[in-house]
């Protein structure tokens, strides 16, 4: 893989830093860039932009509304949008269900579901993990019986992130007991507006609410939500989550926040000299800057092995893997580096909007809040330690 821009991707990559530019919108960047929280408006509002530019799904085909970038471009973009505070696409439409309905879905699902997730008229959630089924998924028990032409589903979701603002939930349901318990699950599409659904906030420690538990409730699904074969949803589930694990890595992110990092290190004081200039400090930066370089070009990698028509493998639970471990050191280090500014933030008592004035400087604020909200990246989208064992089998032979 040649790892030197060709003139052409350089062009692309003003093309694009020019386009978000000049179509950002700024209160969305400075809530970005300054670690404050997303409305949900706020995401729609930059995915229909995208929309209208034709660029809010990627590494979708062609013929259903992807732009036809190839592995480098994809990157590019991804970087670009990083860097200028963009925030990510959603990745339950566009990233997860997508994909998923393209691939195993009937031609009335793509009609009629792939439009609204690239219009953002639906915004989707992921039912997947259960009490006592999150990293052994396939111990699921949420049930759909069938009944004529509908599913009648019961059961319980756990740590379901946004679902509290969804239109639809892609669910992983047991259709079939007494058999192999990963052949007896089915994906089956739920309206979240249907009776008997109820979701219940989980307050995370960070005081935010971003994630529930959903209720099914005697809900009525027609069967023309199934996607694909009935007791094939294992299968739709590990291609679904190895496009999310690569995803997870989020490396442009980390290379803004390695540059807030560097800001943060060159302001504190250690003896009346800037931190950064502290040879221990210093030596953490270096180590992860180092990590995250490795990072991106393996990223790269798996990247360039998708456009050629390679679904993502065990290489995907490397990069989830390192991805989310490097996301950890950033607001670990950044903590550090405040020392007693990084107080606990506090939502209830200051507002979404603090800035930081009460207590040093404005960029420390946020940074406990982050940190504590963090502490979620290396469990979602799989466990680092699951990560590690589909690698020892899969790669190593173990």
């Amino acid at each position: 893989m040649n790892l030197n821009y060709t003139p052409e991707e350089q062009a692309f990559r003003e093309q694009v830093r020019s386009f978000v530019r000049a179509n950002l919108p700024g209160d969305i960047s400075q809530k970005i860039l300054h670690h404050k929280r997303l409305a949900k408006e706020d995401y729609v509002r930059w995915q229909k932009i995208l929309h209208q530019r034709g660029w809010v799904a990627p590494g979708w085909p062609v013929e259903y509304g992807g732009t036809g970038w190839n592995a480098v471009q994809k990157h590019i973009f991804d970087d670009e949008c990083a860097e200028a505070g963009a925030p990510p696409v959603l990745a339950f439409g566009i990233n997860m269900v997508g994909p998923v309905i393209i691939a195993f879905g009937s031609d009335a699902q793509k009609q009629h579901y792939l439009p609204r997730i690239l219009a953002s008229e639906d915004w989707w959630c992921q039912g997947y993990s259960e009490p006592g089924a999150g990293s052994d998924l396939a111990s699921l028990k949420t049930r759909a019986e069938r009944r004529g032409d509908h599913y009648i589903v019961n059961g319980q979701k756990t740590w379901n992130t946004l679902g509290q603002h969804a239109d639809m939930i892609f669910c992983l349901v047991r259709t079939a007991s007494g058999t192999k318990k990963q052949e007896g699950i089915s994906f089956l599409l739920i309206d979240m507006h249907s009776p008997g659904v109820t979701v219940r906030p989980i307050i995370m420690i960070d005081g935010g609410h971003e994630v529930n538990e959903v209720w099914f409730e005697n809900v009525e699904v027609p069967v023309s939500n199934l996607v694909g074969e009935e007791g094939r949803g294992w299968s739709y589930a590990k291609f679904l989550l190895s496009h999310e694990r690569s995803g997870i890595a989020a490396v442009g992110r980390s290379k803004r926040e390695l540059r807030l990092l560097k800001y943060i290190a060159s302001q504190e004081q250690v003896d009346g000299a800037p931190l950064i200039e502290e040879p221990r400090f210093r030596d953490k930066i270096a180590r992860l800057e180092i990590d995250l370089m490795a990072l991106e070009l393996t990223d790269m990698r798996v990247a360039s092995a998708e456009g050629e028509g390679r679904a993502p493998g065990p290489e995907a639970s490397i990069l989830k893997i390192k991805g989310t471990e490097i996301q950890q050191a950033l607001t670990e280090l950044m903590m550090e580096a405040v020392g007693p500014y990084a107080l606990p933030y506090i939502p209830q008592q200051w507002g979404d909007n603090w800035i930081g004035e009460h207590v040093g400087p404005e960029y420390a604020g946020p940074l406990a809040s982050r940190y504590f909200n963090y502490r979620k990246v290396t469990i979602y989208g799989g466990s680092n330690e699951i990560q590690r064992n589909i690698i020892a089998q899969h790669i190593l032979g173990l």
